[in-house]
């Protein structure tokens, strides 16, 4: 039998006392600027009187990745989110020089979600993230980060992980995004390495950069709940949608000629194989092209800049697994008439989308 991993406690740190049933924002010191002044990231620790799991949610491993930072303050100001038991570690910025800098990258243009676990004595973002694991990661028994799109792409919410993880599996479910994608994630990155470290972690993807879209801040602290709720540590009801798909294989579609698209597509639609994606014209609107799908699929992301050159991408499709039949997942998502819905359609206010003759939603 395994044994239980060991995490740094919870009740102490950085030489503050956090008292069961109480909470505490404290200031953890990740580096130093160019004029020595100590760089300190907030973060916000809340426990319950009853011990439990230690969940971190954290945003903003990207510093331009703002929706996620929108989500964990709506969290810390809400005066009902209250704990049965555990304890949540909140971090609303957790790339603070990025973020500072509107920039995905550090200062170095090192990216920090490649450089986990880190050490003490590598590069700068290394020995950031170095601090940040073993600050929150110790301490936590399961993990959230939240990321969005891209520069200039969007992407409709979905939840991804290594679902081989039986943890990390019953945390994507439960969050209760419609698209769950499977797969492990890029070496150094954040959830990756915290799941070798022992802590089951997901991320959820959802909207723009430089952004805090009301929409996706709801699907993002909706499925923060439902996790707390699966773990018995947050009273009430978990929020569903209508169904859910775990996708094992995505295709970004490239553009074939230099132009201006014309979408026939929104994020989150279903599409049925051959179905028109975009049509490539010239600035005064003469037709190149139309690039169709090539399987039945779900639109994951999309670019929200029509000027277009050859081989850039258009949109990311993630492939229905057999048996999914895009007729009747879009009539389940219709008749819910729920979050979803106003989710695709709220992103899609970013984008023109032009009626096509061939192939429908409806």
């Amino acid at each position: 039998m395994t044994e239980p991993r060991a995490r740094k406690p919870i009740d102490k740190w950085l030489g503050e006392e956090i008292p069961a049933g109480e909470s505490r924002n404290v200031m953890l010191a990740v580096s130093e600027s160019y004029s020595s002044m100590t760089v300190q990231i907030p973060i916000h620790i809340r426990r319950a009187t009853e011990d439990g799991p230690v969940v971190f949610v954290t945003a903003a491993v990207h510093g331009d990745e703002i929706n996620g930072t929108g989500a964990v303050r709506e969290l810390i100001r809400d005066a009902d989110f209250r704990l049965l038991r555990g304890s949540v570690i909140l971090v609303p910025v957790l790339n603070i020089l990025a973020f500072d800098r509107h920039s995905r990258y550090l200062p170095d243009r090192r990216d920090l979600n490649r450089s986990f676990p880190g050490t003490t004595t590598g590069s700068l973002a290394r020995r950031m993230a170095s601090t940040l694991f073993d600050e929150i990661v110790s301490r936590s028994d399961f993990g959230i980060d939240l990321h969005t799109a891209a520069i200039r792409r969007t992407n409709y919410p979905n939840v991804r992980g290594d679902l081989t993880n039986p943890e990390v599996r019953r945390l994507a479910h439960a969050f209760g995004a419609e698209i769950i994608l499977n797969g492990k994630g890029p070496r150094g990155g954040f959830r990756r390495e915290a799941c070798l470290a022992g802590c089951p972690t997901i991320i959820m993807e959802g909207g723009e950069v430089w952004k805090v879209e009301p929409t996706i801040v709801k699907s993002a602290t909706r499925g923060i709940k439902n996790i707390l709720r699966s773990l018995e540590m947050l009273d009430g009801s978990a929020q569903s949608p209508a169904f859910q798909v775990v996708i094992e294989k995505s295709k970004w579609i490239r553009a074939e000629r230099g132009g201006f698209l014309q979408f026939h597509i929104k994020p989150g639609d279903i599409l049925e194989k051959d179905q028109p994606l975009a049509t490539n014209t010239t600035l005064l609107g003469d037709e190149h092209s139309t690039l169709c799908a090539p399987f039945d699929a779900v639109v994951i992301g999309m670019t929200s800049l029509p000027a277009i050159s050859p081989g850039e991408p258009v949109c990311n499709l993630g492939k229905l697994p057999r048996g999914y039949k895009p007729s009747r997942l879009r009539r389940l998502r219709t008749e819910e008439d729920g979050l979803e819905q106003r989710l695709s359609e709220d992103l899609a206010s970013n984008v023109l989308v032009v009626d096509s003759s061939e192939g429908s939603n409806d």
